[in-house]
């Protein structure tokens, strides 16, 4: 089994930052790939950003590209998300998700996930 645990969310305004923070224990994780999808009021979960095993490869959903950027740090077993030049609708519950499959951008179920953070972004 594998834990995950996200932090950092919070209420912004539009146009600033946030950096979100994923801790995995249990049979982690430094070697499996890691990803942040969210869910919308009403929405379907959607991918976000990804990152492979080792750190060097990385993926992301178009509407955060250039204003997102994924991390890893496999010595202490966490994860980031910074974000920036946030927007109203990058509102939602960001979920942290590790997996053994770079699948990311066709399953939006597989793996173990966090229990979530919220992001708020006011205009």
């Amino acid at each position: 089994q594998v834990q995950l645990v996200e932090s950092g969310g919070g209420l912004v305004q539009a146009g600033e930052s946030l950096r979100l923070s994923c801790a995995a224990s249990g049979r982690t994780s430094s070697s499996s790939h890691m990803g942040w999808f969210r869910q919308a009021p009403g929405e379907e979960r959607e991918f976000v950003a990804a990152i492979s095993r080792s750190g060097g490869n990385t993926y992301y959903a178009d509407s955060v590209k250039g204003r997102f950027t994924v991390s890893r740090d496999n010595a202490k077993n966490t994860v980031y998300l910074q974000m920036n030049s946030l927007v109203v609708e990058d509102t939602a519950v960001y979920f942290c998700n590790t997996r053994s499959r770079w699948s990311f951008g066709s399953d939006t179920n597989e793996g173990y996930w966090g229990q979530g953070t919220q992001v708020t972004v006011s205009s």
